[in-house]
């Protein structure tokens, strides 16, 4: 049966060549000859539907250019479309509808170029003002400017962007050997962390995942670049300028790996069968084969997308307590083998004694050494943000090995 556009052939249905391609096979007859053909047929009413409705959304949005990657991914679909239909007027209309927003980027880059350009000559006049109040407010104009503005050609992307930065370097760089050989009051520096805190929120609010981050990066540089303040003032301000921008880390770190997409029901499900499976493993006497799933276990939770409901935080903490509690359990039985060569033929009263003692030893280390670590943050003065980190994390892992050993000790306890 023969088609403008087509043919049947040994029950097959073929696709005629168009614009240098072969002719393609795209099905086969089901039914009767004439229904096949409307079928694909239809098909091709469907995919001219797709064609006019992103013209349609071009005309009407006035971000044109946004939608140059879904035309030429539309375009290359139609070379392999199994449907019957004149796919050449289609290509032809796309291709003009490329040449339409190409124009239109070219146009937008150029008039980017020339804003640049003015806000680099501002930022050129502006760096040796040593009006520092103002001269700040007016650089942060400056940038939030900049980063509103379009790119430019790649070619020259690199270049204004370095001639705009310089300058911005340059007044912050007097700003801060200014602040320094003056030795400013406490509360000048406060407005600084402040800003900075309010710059982390309105980078936190971009909808533009790579701009954020960008903005995070420079901000935490000069946070790290602002003078001293007494602790009790500074550390609300840093506790939410870190969250933010560990918000806006992992926000960016998502879009470079989004990972598995999992519906948060589905998730809580699985964080739900993991951490309840752990719990149990934690609850039994240690063994290869315990250890083995434990492993297991975690390789499954570790398949998790890294941003969970909130409703699963405790039981992530959990999970993680109890994987604790089983690996710690391991080594204590580790321990005690190559201590006692003759463990296993001892009564199980004396076995019972001996993991007791060996681990309240443990435990009395873990608990002197999180004390002193304790006592000894409290005497630091330090002025970065990733120090104070550090010590929090250190703090909260050794609490944690306390509180495992003493899950373990109330375990063996009740035996």
């Amino acid at each position: 049966m023969e088609h403008p556009y087509g043919y049947i052939k040994d029950n097959k249905v073929f696709l005629k060549g168009f614009l240098g391609k072969p002719d393609r096979e795209i099905g086969e007859v089901k039914e009767d000859e004439a229904s096949t053909i409307a079928y694909f047929e239809d098909r091709f009413e469907q995919i001219k539907e797709k064609v006019e409705k992103l013209k349609t959304d071009i005309q009407e949005n006035q971000n044109k250019g946004s939608f140059l990657m879904k035309l030429i991914h539309l375009r290359d679909s139609l070379y392999a479309s199994d449907a019957l239909g004149d796919f050449v007027p289609l290509i032809e209309e796309l291709n003009q509808q490329e040449n339409y927003l190409n124009e239109i980027i070219q146009s937008n880059r150029a008039k980017n170029l020339e804003i640049k350009k003015a806000l680099i000559q501002e930022a050129e006049a502006l760096k040796d003002d040593t009006d520092w109040k103002q001269t700040t407010e007016a650089f942060k104009d400056l940038k939030m400017r900049w980063i509103k503005t379009g790119p430019v050609e790649k070619e020259i992307q690199e270049e204004i962007e370095a001639q705009f930065n310089d300058a911005v370097q340059h007044f912050f760089e007097n700003r801060r050997h200014y602040y320094e050989g003056m030795a400013l009051q406490a509360e000048e520096n406060i407005k600084v962390y402040e800003a900075l805190v309010v710059q982390a929120r309105e980078a936190h609010d971009l909808p533009d995942a790579k701009m954020a981050f960008e903005i995070s990066k420079r901000i935490q540089k000069e946070w790290k670049a602002a003078g001293k303040v007494p602790a009790e003032k500074r550390q609300p301000l840093w506790d939410e300028f870190s969250r933010l921008n560990n918000r806006i880390f992992s926000r960016y770190k998502r879009t470079l790996n989004p990972g598995p997409q999992m519906h948060p029901r589905e998730v809580m499900k699985k964080v739900e069968t993991l951490t309840e499976e752990i719990k149990k493993l934690a609850s039994k006497d240690t063994s290869p084969e315990l250890i083995q799933r434990a492993k297991e276990i975690q390789q499954e939770w570790r398949k998790l997308p890294p941003r969970k409901p909130k409703d699963a935080n405790l039981l992530a903490r959990s999970f993680q307590f109890f994987s604790d509690v089983v690996f710690e359990k391991a080594f204590l039985d580790k321990l005690i083998h190559n201590k006692y060569s003759n463990f296993d033929g001892k009564s199980p009263q004396e076995q019972l004694q001996i993991q007791t003692a060996l681990l309240k030893d443990l435990l009395h280390r873990d608990q002197t050494e999180y004390e002193t670590a304790q006592d000894n943050s409290g005497n630091f003065r330090v002025q970065t943000g990733d120090f104070e980190i550090m010590m929090k994390k250190k703090l909260f892992g050794l609490k944690r090995k306390v509180d495992v050993k003493n899950h373990i000790l109330k375990q063996l306890s009740q035996k």
